[in-house]
């Protein structure tokens, strides 16, 4: 046994290199656990997330099956991770999204709420009597001064606003296939945005997509509603990926 495991016991122990090793696990678990690669993106006037729809069991009814949520009529998040873990990040955001609005008299804005569940996630890690959630949010929401946006919030209570985002099993290859087209990202169009979202998820899986495999959700304008996009809707967006490759 080596002696760094000594240090792995407690989430409050640090290592004599300075590293918190159950922290190190919580990451792994959040980006392995559910098997799913989450991409978030911003273009002009929208923001967009895009994942994998996987239903574990041919048994359970499709469409109850989703890891995209509503936060608000105008914020949504796609949670990665272990599944319970990510229920009641959601279940929590909802809280403090009501909370904000009975206290102050309007919507919370994204960047507030991903704050929020920042500094929950960063209490998780300084008692050993609790854990933090194996979860990463991706969250995409409208401010009513900025627009679209989307942040980003990990396990250990970091966040941060992003052009363009990765979460999950493939989230390196996602970001690196993002950072080739950042100069352009700003500019993009609602379907240039929908569309590269789903492209990107397509090349790191190394795979093409129905519109009942994937899920997409989107808020686009100052005043608009989050919102997933349906079958038929997505099925247009992979046919004109399909024509535009052809072309």
């Amino acid at each position: 046994m080596s002696r760094d495991s000594n240090y792995d016991h407690h989430i409050s122990i640090f290592s004599p290199q300075g590293r918190l090793y159950q922290m190190e696990y919580a990451f792994k678990a959040a980006s392995s656990a559910s098997g799913l690669t989450g991409i978030a993106l911003r273009g002009a006037d929208t923001a967009v997330v895009v994942t994998q729809r996987k239903v574990p069991d041919r048994l359970i009814v499709p469409t109850s099956v989703s890891h995209v949520h509503n936060v608000t009529a105008k914020i949504g998040v796609l949670a990665t991770g272990m599944t319970a873990d990510c229920h009641s990040a959601v279940q929590r955001m909802r809280f403090e999204a009501a909370d904000f609005e009975f206290k102050y008299g309007y919507s919370i804005p994204p960047a507030v709420l991903a704050k929020r569940m920042a500094d929950i996630a960063q209490v998780n890690t300084q008692s050993a009597s609790m854990r933090p959630l194996a979860v990463v949010l991706l969250i995409v929401g409208v401010d009513d001064e900025k627009g679209p946006q989307v942040l980003k919030v990990d396990p250990a209570g970091h966040f941060l606003p992003f052009k363009g985002t990765a979460s999950g099993a493939k989230e390196q290859e996602a970001t690196n296939f993002l950072e080739k087209r950042v100069e352009n990202i700003p500019e993009y169009s609602f379907d240039e945005t929908v569309r590269t979202a789903i492209v990107c998820l397509g090349s790191v899986l190394g795979s093409d997509f129905r519109g009942n495999e994937i899920e997409v959700a989107c808020v686009q304008g100052k005043e608009g509603k989050f919102r997933s996009l349906t079958e038929e809707e997505i099925e247009d967006h992979l046919n004109a990926i399909a024509d535009d490759a052809d072309a």
